[in-house]
């Protein structure tokens, strides 16, 4: 009778490590698949965030030469209108993230920076130069410099930059999204992020 409840009692035991032991596997596959599975949607995330704007300017460029004692003097001078394109970009290809899964953690450790790309179309009018002070390829250097600065100078005042950086925060919302749908977490910069909206807050 004893040998009876002894085998029982081993069986028993027996079942029950191998439940454990079997959810243990389960629970190994399932961390495996969904490390598996956040690393494949964060590369679907890296992708080009691209935003346009339109730029139009009128310049006016003026240049005078003084000759023979500052008797004589020559000069030039052109009416530019510049219509420009521009793009902000962000190559999320770039974004680098490290996945823990013991911890269940995704990080997000380099976030690239803007990428803005400026095509301008210059038309010059009324373009009148002396013969002795003619244009050359330095003014229009020049005037290229100078109207690259200018439209630089548009597009930080403009609101380009921020709803740029919104379509950034979008497409990283995404992460938050998939890391808390899954139970994981997500960090960048040293601080956890708690909801979608506590995004729109980071400094990048």
């Amino acid at each position: 009778m004893r040998k009876v409840l002894l085998l029982v009692v081993l069986v028993i035991i027996g079942f029950i490590a191998y439940q454990y032991f079997d959810d243990k596997q389960k629970d190994k596959d399932q961390l495996i698949e969904s490390t598996g599975l956040i690393e494949k949607q964060i590369k679907n995330v890296g992708k080009l965030v691209v935003t346009e704007g339109n730029f139009a300017q009128v310049f006016s460029y003026k240049d005078s030469k003084k000759f023979y004692l500052d008797v004589l003097s020559a000069r030039k001078k052109a009416l530019i209108i510049v219509n420009a394109e521009v793009t902000i970009a962000y190559d999320l290809s770039k974004l680098k993230t490290e996945i823990d899964p013991k911890t269940k953690t995704v990080t997000i450790t380099f976030i690239p920076e803007e990428e803005i790309s400026i095509n301008p179309n210059i038309q010059y009018y009324d373009v009148t130069q002396d013969y002795l002070n003619q244009f050359e390829a330095e003014d229009y250097n020049n005037i290229k410099k100078r109207i690259e600065k200018s439209l630089k100078t548009k597009i930080e005042k403009s609101t380009l930059k921020s709803n740029a950086e919104n379509r950034l925060i979008s497409e990283l919302q995404k992460i938050y999204i998939l890391t808390n749908t899954m139970g994981w977490t997500l960090e960048y910069n040293g601080n956890e992020i708690e909801s979608s909206d506590s995004m729109e807050s980071l400094k990048f």
